[in-house]
């Protein structure tokens, strides 16, 4: 899928590169202040660079470094990035019919490498999936031109961050443009009342349970815009029933 040939070849590789571009500025912001979180925080820069290429996942290395300083026991800190990383249950279970004609291994690469952006980029471009060997070459195409640069930007800009550290502050606060960039794209899919309702009620959730531990308000929130959709989708489809 992701060293095809044809992948870079096809134009909608050339679409997925150019959607990204957008926020990929602030996915290297992001990814740069956590290069340099991490080797302040007291990892060393071998660990630094290891997380980064490896784990690829700001929210969940940024809740395990103090974690991993503090000595915690191994469970607590696969517990902690475990559940940040929930959300990415939410996103395979959505893109399993876009990839199950793919052999495993191309299937795991493709889990490896979509994050939040490049999955809400891509699911916005194709909103359903392909019925065609052609539309399922395209939809391989965008995604493996999306997900390239959003990793390079990250990975990227982690390595600089690390080898930078001693020179890049942590009070620039850098990483603000990694969280703007994902509410920039939020609102832009913020297309019908069941999104927005959703959104809002995830935001809220968040923010109410933002005292529990081990970031469980990101769970809580995932949990209750699930269910609060999946109640609004049967009302919406109990209703034409009703009325006839």
């Amino acid at each position: 899928m992701f060293f095809a040939k044809a992948n870079f070849t096809h134009p909608q590789f050339r679409q997925g590169v150019r959607d990204i571009m957008s926020v990929a500025p602030g996915v290297a912001a992001w990814g740069l202040m956590t290069g340099v979180a991490m080797v302040k925080s007291g990892l060393s820069v071998f660990e630094s660079l290891l997380m980064s290429i490896v784990v690829f996942a700001g929210s969940s290395q940024l809740a395990a470094m103090p974690l991993i300083i503090a000595g915690a026991p191994m469970w607590v800190i696969l517990a902690t990035g475990f559940c940040v990383n929930l959300r990415f249950v939410v996103f395979s279970a959505h893109l399993r019919p876009y990839m199950m004609h793919l052999p495993l291994w191309k299937r795991l690469i493709a889990g490896y490498l979509t994050a939040d952006l490049s999955y809400v980029l891509f699911v916005k471009t194709f909103p359903r999936v392909g019925e065609t060997d052609a539309d399922r070459a395209a939809q391989q195409a965008y995604l493996s031109g999306n997900t390239f640069v959003n990793w390079a930007a990250w990975v990227g800009a982690s390595i600089i961050g690390v080898a930078l550290s001693n020179f890049i502050p942590t009070e620039w606060g850098l990483g603000f443009a990694g969280i703007l960039a994902l509410v920039g794209i939020l609102c832009s899919l913020a297309t019908s009342q069941l999104r927005v309702v959703s959104c809002v009620l995830g935001g809220a959730a968040a923010v109410a349970a933002y005292a529990l531990p081990l970031k469980l308000n990101i769970l809580v929130a995932i949990a209750a815009a699930v269910a609060m959709s999946l109640v609004l989708e049967q009302t919406a489809l109990m209703r034409p029933q009703e009325d006839k």
